[in-house]
């Protein structure tokens, strides 16, 4: 094995094993699962292996698009190739990894559910989407892959399509995507027109950079609307509103999609174009701004939430929230990647928790139907309080290390957005004691909370397996393995003992609200009711959209149709129907009204 053939092995293996999966998978439930499975366990193995090695010098690439035009000065290349280097090697081995433990969860949590082969086979064709974003080397190739990521996550958070609110969800996430994909594919319009080239290392290149320093308004908008990408796809306000609906997919698909690895994409992307963000401040201003607002609301939303899943989508989108804003924030594209990478683990974990939970309680989501879990899911219990100390921030786990320094670094260029993030902090320790304590403390709130079980070994295993990254993926060690991260400088003395203060009160208050509660002591409609943003899109969609449709359906019927096209058509075959009649076939006939054409003419002219 080499480094040139590696990467394609990692990419194609996936869509292989897809495509032996829709033809002969359907006849066979453990062909279906061991073909994702071993596609998946191949990309890991191989990720791994990659990483340990030096960067290529180059890289295998193919020729794809060449369009040469001397009279428009219009010259495009692009290649068919891969990126190998650090950033693309570490999110090949998150990627492989997670998506290799789902892989192996999935058998038992899909063990009786309906479309088995097509939920694997919707699964390693996300693995493809997802790797082919992370190995692109142009702008063109990652395009074509980020819209297949859209494509597999609408076939899996629809694959209870039976169901009216799964299909809606799936509808929303791929429309609502579509909005912020209109803006990057302009933005990546725009970087061409300006440098003639979409190939990421010419792009963040000195010499590219330099195209730019003449209009710096131009680079700003091109930004910008590069960043359109990640506020679909990462969640960010305000297109965040598909994100906690697509939850209505299976919960392997929301733990892999849409909390470790695809919503994780538009980090990534910031992170590819890193320098020439750096000499966009502008719109980095913006960016920290959209971050900042996305990781507080978020927070304040998932303390009002009652379904499981829902707490830990609002959770995901708070936290892609931090990453944005350490994208603005930082020195580094390596801050922000490893929140990315200690919050995929832990995030992962926390979803795969949940899914077993609803298993153990026949697919009951409301966390005020459970309570006293601890004792008929004990193992589920200790892992999901790991993986809820690392989202919290608590000393000595992941997220501890990983999400302080973005806060750090925001507090130092930021301070009005950093100190909401501080405040951030402490109520993402408040929502996830509430979570953990509402689900497995107290007392049971119904018969399924009686009879819950623990789940099945294949279950467990994956869950053990992620335990251990979400407590130690953000030791030293582990970091420098990973990373080149620094401390920002002129970091006030008071800010690590305040989010210490603020972890310990979320931690205590959220405990002693909820220890004993029948239902939520606490009850703030704005909250709840997801600041009611989803209800103006309603609103919008309802009175704006459709009333609007309804007058040009109207228009289109009375005066398109009518006036422009159905009455000068009958005028046009009206006046046809009476000059037929002129058409008799006699000679004299036609002397005889050429005569007269000819005296009226005549007259015409000596009377005018």
């Amino acid at each position: 094995m080499n480094t040139l053939i590696a990467p394609w092995i990692i990419l194609f293996t996936p869509l292989a094993a897809a495509a032996v999966i829709l033809f002969v998978g359907r006849h066979s439930k453990p062909l279906s699962a061991g073909l994702a499975i071993g596609s998946a366990a191949v990309g890991c193995l191989l990720s791994w292996w990659l990483f340990l090695q030096p960067d290529p010098e180059e890289v295998l690439r193919f020729p794809w698009i060449a369009i040469g035009d001397s009279w428009l000065q219009m010259n495009l290349s692009i290649p068919i190739g891969v990126t190998v280097d650090h950033l693309s090697k570490l999110m090949l081995v998150v990627v492989t990894t997670i998506a290799t433990l789902v892989f192996t969860y999935s058998i038992g949590y899909m063990k009786t559910e309906e479309g088995y082969w097509r939920y694997f086979a919707g699964l390693s064709l996300f693995l493809f989407s997802m790797l082919g974003i992370v190995l692109a080397d142009n702008f063109v190739m990652m395009f074509i892959f980020w819209e297949l990521v859209g494509l597999s996550s609408y076939i899996l958070i629809g694959h209870y399509f039976r169901k009216d609110s799964a299909a809606d969800a799936c509808k929303q996430a791929f429309i609502v995507n579509r909005v912020g994909d209109f803006g990057f594919l302009l933005g990546i319009l725009f970087l061409w027109a300006a440098t003639g080239t979409l190939m990421f290392g010419d792009l963040t290149s000195g010499k590219g950079i330099a195209l730019f320093a003449a209009n710096p308004i131009y680079l700003t908008v091109a930004c910008l609307l590069i960043f359109c990408g990640t506020v679909g796809k990462s969640a960010q306000m305000p297109l965040h509103v598909w994100l906690p609906n697509s939850m209505e997919g299976p919960t392997p698909v929301s733990s892999l999609l849409h909390a470790a690895t695809m919503v994780a994409a538009g980090v990534y992307l910031l992170a590819r174009i890193f320098p020439i963000l750096e000499a966009a401040p502008h719109a980095l201003d913006v960016i920290a701004w959209i971050g900042g607002i996305t990781c507080f609301a978020a927070a304040l939303m998932a303390t009002q939430q009652n379904d499981i899943k829902r707490i830990l989508a609002y959770s995901t989108i708070s936290q892609l929230g931090y990453m944005v804003l350490g994208m603005a924030s930082a020195s580094s594209a390596d801050v922000s990647m490893f929140h990315l990478f200690t919050h995929a683990f832990f995030k992962c974990l926390l979803f795969l928790c949940a899914g077993s939970v609803i298993v153990g309680m026949h697919h009951e989501q409301d966390i005020w139907k459970m309570g006293a879990l601890k004792n008929k899911m004990p193992v589920t219990f200790l892992i999901m309080c790991i993986g809820g100390l690392a989202l919290s921030g608590c000393p000595f786990f992941s997220g501890y290390y990983s999400k302080d320094l973005i806060i750090a670094w925001a507090v130092v260029k930021y301070p009005l957005l950093g100190w909401l993030s501080v405040a951030t902090a402490g109520l993402t320790a408040f929502y996830t004691v509430r979570l953990l304590t509402v689900v497995f403390l107290g007392k049971p709130r119904g018969d399924q909370a009686k009879h819950a079980v623990e789940s099945p070994l294949v279950m467990l295993v994956p869950l053990a397996c992620l335990a251990l990254p979400s407590f130690i993926a953000g030791y030293p060690f582990i970091e420098k393995l990973f990373f080149h991260v620094e401390e920002p400088t002129a970091v006030p003395h008071l800010l690590h003992p305040v989010l210490l203060f603020l972890f310990a009160v979320g931690v205590v208050s959220a405990f002693l609200l909820y220890r004993n509660a029948e239902k939520d002591p606490i009850f703030i409609p704005l909250f709840a009711n997801r600041l009611y943003i989803d209800n103006l899109y309603d609103w919008l969609v309802k009175n704006i959209q459709g009333r609007g449709a309804a007058v040009l359906s109207w228009a289109d019927r009375w005066i398109v149709d009518l006036f422009i096209v159905q009455i000068p058509s009958k005028i046009v075959w009206g006046s046809g129907f009476v000059l037929r009649f002129f058409q008799i076939g006699n000679i004299q006939a036609y002397a005889f009204f050429f005569g007269l054409g000819v005296i009226g003419l005549v007259h015409f002219l000596i009377f005018r």
